[in-house]
C-alpha cells in the first residue's frame, strides 16, 4: 500500500476559498487514506468585528466535514501571519513525520494530485538531490516537447507543495544568508530562473520589511544546497486566489496553466529541462515588462525630471 504523508492546510478569513479547497481535496483520490492538519490564523486585529467575523467562520467551516480521513485543527490564538504559520506548522509535523504535503486557502487539487505527490515522495524519498515537488508548473511554449509526465526544473513553485524531513532540515530564514549566496549578477540570473523572475528583488524586499515571504527563502535554501524540484508537465493544481482577495494576491489570471487529472510518476534522469526552464524565464519577462507606451511616458518623465521612473 502506498505511504500517504501528512497534508498541512493553512487558512485564514476566506470562507469562499477554503471550501473551494477542501471540497476538492476531499474529492481526491487517497483522501480518505490521508491525515489532514488545518492551522486557522487568528485576526491580524482583533478590535475589527468584520475580520474576527471572517476568520470565525472559516473555524466553523472547517470542522463541517471530516474532509480526510483524519483531520487535526490547531487554531492559534494570536495572529501569526502566514510565513510563521506555514513555517511553524511544517516544523511541528516534521518532528514526527519524514515527508510532507503542503497546501494553503486557495489551491485547488485535482483528483489525482495526492496520488501523484505521494508517488513522487515514495520514489525519490532516498535521493538526496531531490528537495522538491509541486504540483504546479507555470506557463511554458507549447511548442517544447515533453516526453514524461514529469520533470526537474530548479524553480519556486509553492502552489500546492511537498518536501521530505531531510530536505526540510536545509531551510534557513535569514535573508541575509540568501542575499550573501546569490551576490553576483551571475548568480542573480540563476535565482531569478534566467534573469527575469524578480526573486532576488523579493530576498531585498524581506530585508527592507516590506514583505515577509517564507517560499522564497525556501527556494534559496534547496537551490542554495544543489537541489533538484520535480514538477509535472501539466498543472494538477488551480490556484483561485489570484482574485485580488488575498492579502499577498493580485488579479490576474496570467498564471492559468492547462489542468491534468493526474501525473505518472516514474524514474527520470536528474537533468533539468533547460527549454522548459528558458521558457518560463520568457513568461516571466512578458509578464513584468510594461506596454510600450507607458514605457514611452515613463523613459519622457526621466528624462524631464533626470529621476529614474
Amino acid at each position: 500500500m502506498l505511504k500517504t504523508a501528512p497534508i498541512a492546510l493553512f487558512v485564514y478569513n476566506r470562507a469562499t476559498h477554503t471550501r473551494a479547497t477542501l471540497e476538492a481535496l476531499r474529492n481526491c483520490e487517497l483522501a480518505a487514506q490521508s491525515e489532514l492538519y488545518i492551522f486557522a490564523d487568528a485576526p491580524r486585529n482583533p478590535d475589527d468585528p468584520q475580520l474576527v467575523g471572517q476568520v470565525a467562520e472559516v473555524r466553523t467551516l472547517i470542522r463541517e466535514e471530516q474532509w480526510c480521513g483524519q483531520v487535526h485543527i490547531v487554531e492559534q490564538k494570536r495572529n501569526l501571519g502566514l510565513a510563521d504559520s506555514i513555517v511553524g506548522g511544517i516544523n511541528s509535523i516534521l518532528e514526527t513525520n519524514d515527508r510532507i504535503i503542503v497546501l494553503e486557502d486557495d489551491i485547488c487539487v485535482t483528483r489525482g494530485f495526492l496520488k501523484f505527490m505521494n508517488e513522487a515522495l515514495e520514489l525519490y524519498k532516498d535521493n538526496e538531490r531531490v528537495m522538491h515537488v509541486s504540483g504546479y508548473i507555470y506557463p511554458y511554449s507549447k511548442r517544447i516537447r515533453v516526453d514524461e509526465e514529469t520533470l526537474f526544473v530548479n524553480i519556486n513553485t509553492c502552489w500546492g507543495w511537498a518536501t521530505w524531513k531531510r530536505a526540510w532540515s536545509y531551510y534557513n530564514p535569514d535573508v541575509d544568508f540568501h542575499l550573501a549566496n546569490w551576490n553576483t549578477e551571475a548568480k542573480k540570473k540563476k535565482f531569478d530562473i534566467e534573469g527575469h523572475a524578480g526573486y532576488y528583488h523579493q530576498l531585498e524586499q524581506n530585508k527592507q520589511g516590506i514583505i515577509k515571504s517564507w517560499a522564497v527563502k525556501w527556494y534559496g535554501s534547496w537551490l542554495y544546497a544543489d537541489g533538484y524540484s520535480l514538477l509535472p508537465a501539466k498543472s494538477l493544481v488551480r490556484n483561485i486566489g489570484n482574485d485580488g482577495t488575498g492579502i499577498h494576491s493580485l488579479s490576474t489570471g496570467r498564471f492559468d496553466m492547462e489542468l491534468t487529472d493526474y501525473a505518472a510518476v516514474r524514474p527520470i534522469a536528474l537533468c533539468e529541462n533547460t527549454a522548459v526552464r528558458k521558457s518560463i524565464d520568457r513568461f516571466y519577462q512578458s509578464l513584468y515588462s510594461l506596454p510600450f507606451s507607458l514605457r514611452m511616458k515613463k523613459a519622457i518623465k526621466s528624462l524631464i525630471t533626470g529621476k529614474e521612473a
